[in-house]
């Protein structure tokens, strides 16, 4: 009875960090009046909110986002881009992010990586990479 009495303290010790964690998370997320709507039900932009609070639930010291702004519109970018940028100053994650928009990938990447066709073609700061000539005629064709 004493040991059963010694583990149930600490299951509901551990239940309370989690529960604490995905509090942290859904201040983080901006996500507290839709905490009881199904995800399906919610619009685009805040499904799209919603797993990336999954991912952070699990702790992970790298994430790895591949393509977490297709299909949104501009606001619903802007509002991710922002979450992304805090996610590393929130919880000290380290970020790899696969995305064709441009725009999003130079505004929020310290380091950017260009492949064409699988080949790495750039690697370097968003300026830098932004006026690589293999980047541009690789994105824009020849002359561009």
């Amino acid at each position: 009875l004493f040991a059963q009495a010694l583990y149930w303290g600490r299951y509901v010790r551990e239940e309370l960090v989690h529960r604490r964690a995905v509090e942290e998370i859904i201040d983080f997320l901006e996500i507290q009046d839709i905490r009881k709507t199904p995800v399906g039900r919610l619009p685009y932009g805040l499904q799209k909110r919603v797993e990336l609070g999954r991912a952070l639930a699990a702790e992970p010291r790298l994430l790895l986002l591949d393509e977490p702004m297709a299909g949104m519109n501009v606001e619903e970018k802007e509002d991710m881009s922002r979450f992304v940028l805090d996610v590393n100053d929130e919880f000290g994650t380290t970020i790899v992010l696969i995305e064709h928009d441009m725009g999003v990938v130079m505004d929020i990447s310290d380091r950017v990586v260009v492949l064409d066709y699988g080949r790495t073609i750039a690697d370097g700061t968003p300026d830098d990479v932004r006026r690589n000539p293999a980047v541009i005629e690789a994105y824009l064709g020849v002359g561009a």
